[in-house]
């Protein structure tokens, strides 16, 4: 994890970062469902997902998927000088299974200034790539970040 504060100054559009990896593990599909009630038979039911669905095994709920994404973006240092997360646009593009690699590549999409002296919004464009070199996952999120002061 990156120790190096990056502030809203320091991004620049068209900037790219990557993150570490991280395997979705069973722990981790058995503890979201059920600390959060994602019971759905997709998610849950092997039997369900061999009978009644393209796959062959339950797939990660798309809210996991984004949470390891997030949790990747925030190990990786970008974050440190954040002070909100205003809004995201998300697309689940193919199923993540129990097992699966991620990665989060991470470009600036845009810079904007505020009023107020102390902050700016980034936005930033997320690309969640498995193992494979897949991108299952696609977002972009908007942020205040502190500046330079």
């Amino acid at each position: 994890m990156s120790t190096q504060v990056i502030y809203f100054d320091d991004f620049k559009p068209g900037q790219t970062y990557a993150t570490a990896r991280r395997t979705v593990t069973e722990a981790d599909h058995v503890n979201f469902a059920t600390s959060f009630g994602f019971f759905e038979p997709l998610f849950m039911d092997r039997d369900f997902v061999k009978t009644s669905t393209p796959y062959e095994k339950p797939i990660v709920p798309g809210t996991l998927t984004f949470s390891v994404a997030e949790g990747l973006t925030i190990l990786s240092g970008l974050l440190h000088s954040g002070m909100a997360f205003l809004g995201v646009e998300l697309d689940v593009l193919k199923p993540v299974f129990i097992g699966d690699t991620l990665t989060v590549s991470i470009e600036v999409a845009d810079t904007r200034e505020t009023k107020k002296p102390d902050r700016g919004i980034v936005t930033f464009r997320h690309r969640v790539i498995n193992q494979s070199g897949v991108e299952v996952m696609v977002y972009t999120v908007k942020r205040m970040m502190r500046r330079k002061v």
